[in-house]
């Protein structure tokens, strides 16, 4: 009885791993000779793995990647590409979000830019820093239809309060007056002023070539 009780508490409290590996200890003879702060401490780290595995898979659902299985161990570093694997690795700790830097990736077409954006998002991700990625035709209609609303402020605070913001197919073609003034509204949180000298001269800067 009092095992049940226990176990019911635990979901009560949606401690479900725990409550799970707590009910399988109970029929599991080879338990019994774990200690008591052993048995805790499975239980515990069940839940916190459970919990955290969550966490990413939210975080990388909610990013919204074009290449939602984009990874960096994956990424090809033959010679046509001249990729810098040692930048790659230092992307991939994330330092950049945390010292507010940017990164711009140029490239041909086909040669696996949005790959590699979504590739480092998801890496951030991997970390528990929250990313959003868009394609700017798609931010701008976005932000059209949130103008129409009278939602945009609100859709605005939103991508500003991301940690990395991934913006693909960047400037491919001339914007209008006010697509120039939703890009400065998102990045001037970050960047008070003098946004485009700022933006370019506190980047990392890749240029990609062959092909993915």
């Amino acid at each position: 009885m009092l095992t049940e009780e226990t176990i019911t508490k635990l979901n009560e409290l949606r401690l479900y791993q725990m409550a799970e590996v707590f009910r399988k200890f109970q029929v599991d003879a080879n338990s019994s000779a774990l200690s008591f702060e052993e048995r805790l401490g499975i239980m515990v780290d069940q839940e916190w793995s459970v919990r955290k595995s969550k966490k990413l898979s939210r975080l990388c659902k909610s990013a919204g990647y074009v290449f939602p299985h984009a990874c960096i161990e994956d990424i090809r570093y033959d010679s046509t590409r001249r990729l810098d694997k040692t930048m790659i690795a230092k992307l991939s700790a994330c330092t950049f979000i945390q010292k507010a830097d940017n990164v711009i990736i140029l490239g041909a077409t086909g040669t696996g830019k949005s790959y590699l954006s979504c590739a480092i998002g998801i890496a951030a991700n991997r970390n528990f820093y929250t990313v959003k990625y868009i394609r700017l035709p798609d931010l701008f209609s976005d932000l059209a239809v949130a103008r129409a609303e009278g939602t945009y402020k609100q859709v605005i605070r939103e991508f500003q309060s991301v940690k990395l913001l991934i913006l693909d197919e960047w400037l491919l073609f001339p914007l209008t007056a006010t697509e120039a003034r939703d890009v400065l509204e998102i990045v001037e949180a970050t960047f008070a002023d003098a946004i485009c000298d700022r933006v370019v001269h506190n980047a990392y800067t890749i240029v990609l070539e062959g092909s993915l």
